[in-house]
């Protein structure tokens, strides 16, 4: 199983706002810092937040679409629709986890209920570069695994890229796990990895029009636990049909892996598991490891996220793809 290795050479930058001129032309971006994170705006409008805590991890919300409504779940960052499911609080709009990272659940959260393993927190612990250019705008951070007792597990380096692509939205991760703190192991579980919880009238359960679609032509209940370049998770927001498409990169570990991918709305691109995407696979704890590393050794996951008009053949996906993949 290949491992992955990432430097990073880059300046230090310091955060400041990079304003637009009212004379330009739409479509750019600028950072602005608060107490609680960095936002993003295009245009001067909100695109979305990076926010360093939210429950026990960093995460990105709200997310904007291209029509100016919020494309994720609301709930339990901040209010939504009166009828926005209220499940899984760990489904935090878009975040990064994963159950059984040294027998610690970094998926589940404390008050989430039933629990395999014990809750662990990541701590954001700062930003290594923010800065954009008006076409891009980056964020660049590190963060800390710990456990229930607050001793360090592992880290994680996150490049964040935001942009817009004519009438299109895209958020691009790439994203290092280190064992920096000694061998490393990652369970076997569905549990993970790259997560979006689509807004709740997106969701296929919803009957409102939902509908999810991968790059093998598998829909709805049956793209679930299948590898997939892209998946595509489409619905009404506002009563104009949109939709998340959410890309691999080659380079990402284990590519094209599989997806845990919900009819209630959970998306998310997952690497590892394997027996738990077979039906009745037994508990997490009687599973054999999916991958272990070596101390100072890391993966590499690599995701972009599409925000779009319409289904996936009016926004063509199929090619965008393959466009993102040629860069």
């Amino acid at each position: 199983m290949p491992l992955f290795r990432f430097a990073l050479c880059l300046p230090f930058f310091f955060l400041g706002s990079c304003p637009i001129d009212a004379a330009e032309t739409k479509g750019k971006l600028s950072l602005t810092q608060e107490s609680d994170g960095i936002t993003v705006n295009i245009d001067g409008k909100l695109f979305t937040r990076y926010l360093v805590k939210s429950g026990p991890r960093p995460v990105l919300w709200p997310v904007i679409g291209p029509t100016g409504e919020p494309m994720t779940r609301a709930y339990p960052i901040g209010s939504g629709p009166v009828d926005e499911d209220r499940d899984h609080v760990h489904h935090r709009s878009v975040w990064l986890g994963y159950e059984g990272v040294n027998e610690v659940d970094f998926w589940i959260e404390p008050k989430s209920g039933e629990k395999t393993f014990p809750t662990g927190e990541q701590r954001h612990r700062e930003f290594v570069r923010t800065d954009c250019d008006g076409e891009t705008a980056t964020i660049i951070t590190k963060n800390d695994w710990l456990d229930p007792d607050g001793k360090k597990v592992c880290e994680d380096e996150r490049t964040w890229q935001f942009g817009t692509d004519g009438d299109q939205r895209w958020l691009d991760c790439r994203f290092v796990l280190t064992a920096s703190e000694g061998e490393l192991r990652l369970a076997d579980s569905k549990e993970g990895f790259f997560a979006v919880r689509v807004a709740h009238s997106m969701n296929v359960d919803s009957k409102l029009g939902g509908r999810i679609v991968n790059s093998r032509g598998l829909t709805d209940g049956a793209a679930w636990a299948q590898p997939a370049e892209w998946v595509d998770y489409q619905g009404p927001v506002a009563d104009e049909k949109v939709g998340i498409a959410v890309f691999t990169h080659p380079e990402s570990l284990n590519y094209p892996a599989a997806w845990h991918v919900r009819t209630y709305g959970l998306f998310a691109g997952n690497p590892l598991a394997k027996i738990a995407f077979i039906d009745d696979a037994p508990d997490v704890r009687e599973r054999p490891l999916r991958m272990t590393l070596a101390p100072g050794e890391s993966l590499l996951l690599h995701y972009r996220i599409v925000l779009h008009r319409g289904d996936e053949k009016d926004a063509k996906i199929a090619e965008k793809y393959a466009n993102y993949i040629k860069k």
